[in-house]
Parts: structure tokens; C-alpha cells; sequence
């Protein structure tokens, strides 16, 4: 039986793997760990784990089950994590084994080398790793998890070079996918991107010290100043108060994942340069102009269509409400539900303010649709509670495709946009009108003023227009059909 169950009824939303922080150059550095990942909880909710040195006490680490602040609070746990750097990971499984998922699973992955010791903590997803595994698997290599993280370690330990650095730039040449690492030896804190900037990573400063984290979020909460972007094929070694910058890889254009603007990103963080709560409430402009429609109330389902919804409610007109209700203290409630409670399905999250929606036409704004099996409940909700029409608009276009860079999306086959157009799609989800923002418009939102360019988009956009920047090796190696070009 699995340990720990975060969402159990919330299957139709596309999930990140993983967040990634890291400190240097402060006292009690799994503190301040601690504290970033809790502002990453959303990036992961299945698991956390941290890793410290102490000259004193070499490297300890601490791996749980669950949610952050409900292990790494505890003194027990944190005072065996001494001295002044630290890295942590919050995961949700993409790779390796689903649903039943082992502590060995369980983030930072530590090696020791004949050059020192070393913990890394990975985000993002290796499309090459399967092959890369029987490979190593081959040469001797003993693998102690299922995750594709711990391809890079074995790489490293494999690699001539004489610096842990250098090794780790050995290894993440080998690997294909999407990758932002943090790593930390002795005496470095170490950030890397792989040369698409599929995945984000930020430099921050706090006194004397560093910071390394997914997001600008997890630095606010430890009072750190937001220096930049660690850029696309970037890797950063800080050392000795002092950020050494080199580029290991070949130049790529930049595919950020255009995901991260629509749902994953906490919408305090800054991305780009641009708050993604801007770019979002952008996207609800946008999505109006694209597709209006004559209603009397504006509803965001929460919390991720918030900022969508203040948007189109502004630009069309039509008075913004809080119509759907979110239940803030579901996430452990139900470790083991019933069938009954199982029937009684969203509720359990979200419930209907009735008094405003009854008799209205009510337009509702979520961040996607992935199976719709979701959406179809919300719009039973809305209607028994005595609304006159539902109409579905979504800030993101039809998701057809899945995605292999770190993000757990259904296979194709289950992903309602990859078997039915769009029509389709609203008489199977039952509503008035369903309308989703084209590309263009997303683009446009994420400051593209002129739109997608399909022959350089700035973006990695595979899971709706199917064009992978990078070749997903091992899926197609397992029959995975890529889209023909057009």
C-alpha cells in the first residue's frame, strides 16, 4: 500500500515532476532547503528528499514520503541535516515506477566517486534513459532505483575527468530530454540546464550566500534576491562566495516549456522576465477576444483558472465570480476512500456557490482539458445547482499530444483532443459551447506579439502541436508514433 495519497480524485490534470532547490554559503542550509521546497510543493506532492555537508559529519541525507511541511518541520529530522549546503527535491513520478513508488526512488541521488561525493537532484525527464540503462546495465553498472535521474550518476562515475564539475558535464552530454539539475559536492553548488531550457532555474542571492530553485516562489520565502535566469545550456559552479558560468553544450535555440506560463509555475514566480499571473490573466484577454459569448457570470475553476478568468471577465465585460468553491484542506483527508466516497468524486474538492450560479449563464475558465472526465462533473455541479447555460473556455489549446520532458500526461490514445475535434469534444462533455485559445493567442499572452512562429517557435509546445524539439528516442523505440510533418 502506498504510503501517502495527495490527490486521489484529481486524475485529469497534467502533472510536474519535480522541483529542485539548493543553498550555499549559510548556517543551517537544510533550513533554508526545507523552506524552498515548500514553496515547490506544487511541482511534487508524491515525496521530498535532502541532502547536506558538514566538514564535521560528511554528507547526510533525509528521504520521505508526503508532503514537506509534515517531514522537514520536524527537529528530529532537520538537525541530522548540519552545514552549509544543501540540496532538496519534491517529486511527483513521471519516470520509473508508477503507483508504487520506493523510497530508492526518492530524491537527491548521492554517489561517492574516487573524486568525492556528490548529490544531484534532477527535473525534467531523459527521453534516451531506457537505452542509456541497458547500456550501463551491461557494462556493470548496478542500478538501486527505477528513476531515469540515475542515469547521470552512473555516467559520472564512468566519466576520466578529474572534477566532480567536469564529470557531471560528461554525463549530461550523453543524455538527451530535458533537464535543470542542482548538484553539490563538498564545497560547490552547481546549476545546470540542458541547452533547450525545457525545464526553469533560477539564481538567487541571500547574504553572503547562494541559491539555486525552480522558481522565483521558493526564493521569496527565504528572503533571497532574485539574480536571473540560469540561461538554456547553461552550468553554473558556485564556490567560495564566487558564480563561475560555462556553457558545456552546443547552442540551441530555446524551447521553454510554454506549460510552465499556463499551469505548472506558481503564479508569483517570474519567468522570462514576465510574472506568470500576467501572463495567465494575458491569456483570459486573449481567450475572449478569440472566442466571445453572451453570459452573465464568469467563473474560474480553481485554483489554476483564476487569473484566466479575471482576464476574459475584464476584456469581455461580464461580471467575475467565485462560483465554484474550492475545499483548501482535501489533500489528506481520504487515505483510504471508500467506493461511496469515491462516487461522490470532485465534491470532495470543489463545491458550488448556488445562490450565484442559479438561473445564470455561466462561463467557466480552466487551464485545460486532458481526459475531460473532470470537466464533465463540473458542468453536472453547475447545471444541479440551477444554472441556465455552461460554456467551457480553456486556457490552453486542445492537449493531443504527450508529453516526454518531464510531465506526466496520459498516452495519446487517452487524451480527449487526440480522438475528437472540438466539437466532439463539447457534446461529450455536455455543455453549451467549448472553446479553447488557439496557439497564436497562447503566444501572444506569453509576449509574442506576432504569434507562433511554426518554423522557429520560441516555445516547446509538443503536447498541442505535436513537434517535438527533441526526438523522444525511447518511446519511439517502443512503437510511439510522431506526428508527420507538415
Amino acid at each position: 500500500m502506498r504510503p501517502f495519497l495527495a490527490h486521489p480524485f484529481d486524475d485529469d490534470k497534467l502533472k510536474e515532476e519535480c522541483g529542485v532547490f539548493g543553498v550555499i554559503g549559510v548556517a543551517d542550509a537544510a533550513n533554508f532547503v526545507a523552506l524552498g521546497l515548500h514553496a515547490l510543493q506544487h511541482r511534487g506532492q508524491e515525496a521530498g528528499g535532502i541532502v547536506s555537508y558538514h566538514p564535521d559529519h560528511g554528507f547526510n541525507s533525509a528521504r520521505r514520503f508526503g508532503y514537506v511541511r509534515d517531514n522537514f518541520t520536524r527537529a528530529d529530522v532537520m538537525e541530522t541535516l548540519p552545514g552549509a549546503i544543501a540540496v532538496g527535491h519534491v517529486r511527483y513520478s513521471t519516470a520509473g515506477s508508477k503507483g508504487a513508488t520506493a523510497i530508492r526512488d526518492v530524491q537527491p541521488f548521492f554517489g561517492e566517486f574516487a573524486v568525492g561525493g556528490c548529490a544531484i537532484a534532477h527535473n525534467g525527464n531523459l527521453t534516451n534513459a531506457a537505452a542509456l540503462r541497458r547500456q550501463l546495465i551491461e557494462r556493470g553498472a548496478i542500478f538501486q532505483s527505477s528513476s531515469d535521474s540515475e542515469c547521470i550518476i552512473h555516467l559520472m562515475a564512468r566519466s576520466m575527468q578529474k572534477t566532480l564539475a567536469e564529470r557531471i558535464k560528461d554525463a549530461l552530454r550523453a543524455v538527451e530530454g530535458a533537464f535543470s539539475v542542482i548538484a553539490m559536492t563538498r564545497t560547490k553548488l552547481i546549476g545546470v540546464r540542458d541547452a533547450l531550457g525545457v525545464r526553469p532555474l533560477v539564481l538567487g542571492r541571500i547574504g553572503d550566500g547562494w541559491a539555486l530553485s525552480s522558481e522565483t516562489c521558493a526564493l521569496d520565502i527565504i528572503g533571497a534576491e532574485f539574480v536571473r535566469e540560469i540561461e538554456p545550456g547553461e552550468m553554473v559552479v558556485i564556490e567560495g562566495g564566487e558564480v563561475r558560468s560555462s556553457r558545456p553544450f552546443a547552442p540551441a535555440a530555446s524551447r521553454f516549456c510554454i506549460f510552465e506560463q499556463v499551469y505548472f509555475s506558481r503564479p508569483d514566480s517570474i519567468i522570462g522576465g514576465r510574472s506568470v499571473y500576467e501572463t495567465r490573466r494575458q491569456i483570459g484577454v486573449e481567450l475572449a477576444r478569440e472566442a466571445p459569448v453572451e453570459a452573465d457570470l464568469v467563473c474560474p475553476v480553481p485554483d489554476s483558472g483564476t487569473p484566466a478568468a479575471i482576464g476574459y471577465a475584464h476584456e469581455s465585460g461580464i461580471p467575475f465570480g467565485m462560483g465554484i468553491i474550492r475545499n483548501q484542506y482535501m489533500g489528506r483527508t481520504f487515505i483510504e476512500p471508500t467506493e461511496q466516497i469515491r462516487n461522490m468524486g470532485v465534491r470532495l474538492k470543489l463545491n458550488v456557490n448556488r445562490a450565484l450560479i442559479r438561473g445564470k449563464r455561466v462561463v467557466l475558465v480552466d487551464d485545460s482539458v486532458v481526459r475531460g472526465t473532470t470537466s464533465r462533473k463540473i458542468k453536472d455541479m453547475i447545471l444541479d445547482a440551477g444554472a441556465a447555460e455552461v460554456h467551457f473556455r480553456i486556457a490552453s489549446p486542445p492537449t493531443a499530444w504527450p508529453c516526454f520532458y518531464g510531465v506526466d500526461t496520459p498516452e495519446r490514445s487517452k487524451l480527449l483532443a487526440a480522438t475528437m475535434s472540438e466539437d466532439e469534444m463539447r457534446d461529450w462533455i455536455g455543455v453549451d459551447s467549448l472553446k479553447f485559445i488557439s496557439l497564436d493567442g497562447l503566444y501572444r499572452a506569453a509576449g509574442e506579439a506576432a504569434g507562433r512562429d511554426p518554423k522557429a517557435p520560441r516555445f516547446c509546445d509538443a503536447c498541442f502541436s505535436g513537434q517535438y524539439p527533441v526526438a523522444p528516442s525511447d518511446k519511439i523505440a517502443e512503437g510511439f508514433q510522431m506526428k508527420a510533418a507538415e
